[in-house]
């Protein structure tokens, strides 16, 4: 059974792609643990790598002796994840939507985009380095055709 009061943890990892590995497996084997959805466990994997890709490249600027700073906390119903860099920092607001016009057909933006359409919340620190998003666990509703019995 899952504990009620949920556990932080804070490691610091490298700035190479493959250092997020085991903290992603950490966290989505927690969720797992408390009966997160598939698409939740989706949603949580998608947005903390399109984090720390973003922290890697723009924060650190591929420095691999800067580190990103990952806090999470997994309770029962909501995930809660941080990502911070050693960078300068951005504007999120500045960022155009990439869905539209000549944003379009360039690179950037879409893993903001991605962070902010499947977590529940996405708010930046006042300097730009840093990213807390969290995702509710979904009240999962049966699907019409898993009430119904096969003739």
């Amino acid at each position: 059974m899952a504990s009620e009061t949920p556990v932080g943890h804070e490691t610091v990892v490298g700035s190479t792609s493959s250092a997020v590995t085991s903290v992603r497996e950490e966290i989505l084997s927690k969720l797992k643990a408390n009966s997160f959805g598939e698409e939740d466990i989706f949603a949580v994997h998608l947005a903390l790598e399109e984090a720390f890709i973003n922290a890697v490249r723009h924060g650190n600027k591929m420095d691999a002796s800067r580190g990103v700073k990952i806090d999470y906390s997994v309770a029962p119903s909501r995930v809660e994840v941080t990502v911070t860099d050693e960078g300068d920092g951005f504007d999120p607001e500045a960022v155009p939507d990439p869905r539209f016009g000549e944003n379009l057909y360039k690179p950037e933006g879409r893993g903001l985009f991605l962070m902010r359409s499947y977590m529940d919340v996405v708010k930046f620190n006042e300097r730009g380095n840093s990213v807390c998003m969290i995702k509710n666990k979904a009240n999962r509703e049966p699907k019409n055709d898993e009430n119904q019995t096969q003739p």
